[in-house]
């Protein structure tokens, strides 16, 4: 079932294929499958700034919201159009799409109104919204919210309100969980998470129970505005609902105090978890870990990732990139040197800034052969990148 779901039916996508497969594979008389199609064009977009170019990519492999390879294209190749305010050629693609028959659906609807809001372009997304629910393609809670997720990422939060309040009536679609829970997002994000309290009484008269994601938006929204008492009401409305305070609720408090800068509260509530008998993972110490660097903390950033591995949960490779970067700004170059070979041994890199600044920081304690054989460790890793690392070890003292 699976071989054949993956089968592009289409007429049209076919034709696409055959006539442009060249773009995708030149060195290749072979046709390739549709998972190669897929990802030799997401690794074209990514070097692509061509906006002719980019969107001949796309047609070549058919791309389609079904597969995830697929939408990470769609949303690289909308981003760089967007970027160079190609928003003429978006429009134009998106509308060409609608075209193909294996695209006449509400997965493929609803995933273009979000490229329309990735792309800042919201007034786009309520017309094409308008054709799709005209053409019987969005009639459901699921197109509806894809419409509020639009209107979030082009950051015009007062749109998204009204779509909230006006649609459902217009449309004849009834708002589901999930509908909600995007809702309030946007009020969240607006800075008028008291607006939620009206939400939570009309999701009570529909029926419509609140879940963690409900109250985890809320809490969140609340910290960002820093109303601690509507925190407090947060928790207890969770314990209303049987809601259980486990370790996700943690984590958001927990990262919403490092974000206001406030990690030594966050650490409390971790002690407090403890004491309680929650578990905390590899989530809740990358956010105290960010939290106190980002106060320039780093002996409690340093022991905290100490507690972490001690209590046999794994650092992930943003935790490590972190304490690196972190640490060389602190010039603390054989701690950073330390984690950073760590991270290596796992296959993970740091990117070329924290690299360059820890071989330049290495040098300047005195640590020139170790500088010399994190490059080779590095040119090895990477060795199209060589010639510039040959240059700037031919830059460090002798």
């Amino acid at each position: 079932m699976a071989l054949f779901s993956r089968i592009r039916s289409s007429t049209t996508a076919t034709c696409f294929r055959l006539r442009h497969f060249s773009i995708l594979s030149p060195d290749s008389s072979t046709p390739l499958t549709s998972h190669q199609k897929s990802r030799a064009a997401l690794s074209l977009l990514k070097s692509e700034q061509n906006p002719d170019r980019i969107l001949e990519i796309c047609r070549a492999a058919s791309l389609t919201p079904l597969y995830h390879l697929d939408r990470i294209s769609f949303s690289t190749a909308i981003s760089k159009l967007s970027e160079g305010n190609h928003f003429q050629s978006i429009d134009t693609f998106l509308h060409e799409l609608r075209s193909r028959p294996d695209l006449k659906n509400e997965r493929f609807a609803s995933h273009s109104l979000i490229l329309y809001g990735q792309a800042k372009m919201l007034n786009h997304a309520l017309k094409a919204f308008d054709d799709f629910h005209n053409e019987g393609l969005c009639n459901s809670a699921k197109s509806l919210k894809a419409l509020l997720v639009a209107a979030i990422l082009s950051k015009d939060y007062k749109e998204a309100k009204r779509i909230f309040v006006e649609f459902p009536k217009r449309y004849g679609i009834e708002p589901d969980l999930e509908t909600y829970n995007t809702a309030i997002k946007a009020l969240c994000e607006s800075g008028s998470s008291s607006s939620v309290y009206s939400i939570l009484v009309d999701m009570k008269s529909k029926g419509v129970k609140p879940n963690a994601t409900t109250f985890g938006t809320l809490l969140s929204g609340f910290y960002q505005e820093e109303k601690y008492e509507d925190v407090g009401k947060v928790l207890n409305l969770m314990k209303e609902h049987g809601i259980p305070v486990g370790v996700s609720t943690y984590n958001i408090r927990i990262r919403s105090l490092c974000m206001l800068k406030k990690s030594n509260e966050a650490k409390a509530l971790l002690d407090g978890m403890l004491s309680k008998g929650i578990k905390p993972n590899s989530i809740t110490y990358n956010n105290l870990i960010y939290g106190f660097c980002m106060e320039g903390n780093l002996e409690e950033a340093k022991k905290l990732f100490k507690s972490m591995v001690k209590g046999g949960l794994e650092p992930d490779s943003h935790c490590y990139f972190t304490l690196a970067y972190f640490l060389c700004q602190g010039r603390d170059f054989e701690e950073a040197l330390r984690i950073c070979k760590e991270s290596m041994e796992k296959n993970w890199f740091p990117n070329f800034s924290t690299m360059k600044s820890l071989v330049n920081g290495l040098a300047s304690i005195s640590k020139v052969d170790e500088a010399k054989e994190l490059i080779q460790n590095i040119k090895e890793k990477f060795s199209k990148n060589a010639d510039m690392w040959d240059e700037i070890e031919k830059g460090l003292p002798q």
